[in-house]
């Protein structure tokens, strides 16, 4: 049975997942939370998403990116390298996909999380 990770708290520079603070941004794929290096939206590349790209469809329908402090357009590169890959992109302030991450959790969606640290 899937375990899939809720996000607790945000902000400070980190996540509360699960009832485990983890610094910096994060990136949930698989049910497994993880580090990501991501520090800003503005820097994304293609190679920030290589992991959910190469899980592709089989694990996740689409990803949920949180861009920071403000809702920012990801840069065209990784916008079109997702959806070369059959994933839809969904991307809004790191607070609002942290909350919106929970109710997919809670809706038994298959999807990875990007969420850039505040």
């Amino acid at each position: 049975m899937r375990q899939p990770p809720s996000i607790e708290t945000f902000g400070g520079g980190g996540f509360r997942v699960s009832g485990a603070w983890r610094p910096g941004s994060l990136l949930i794929l698989d049910d497994a939370p993880r580090d990501w290096p991501a520090r800003g939206v503005e820097t994304l590349g293609i190679e920030d998403f290589a992991e959910i790209i190469a899980a592709g469809q089989a694990v996740s329908e689409f990803v949920l990116l949180g861009t920071g402090r403000d809702q920012t357009l990801p840069p065209r590169a990784v916008r079109e390298a997702l959806r070369a890959a059959g994933l839809g992109l969904e991307f809004m302030a790191s607070d609002a996909a942290a909350h919106t991450h929970n109710v997919l959790v809670s809706e038994g969606r298959r999807f990875a999380t990007a969420l850039i640290a505040v």
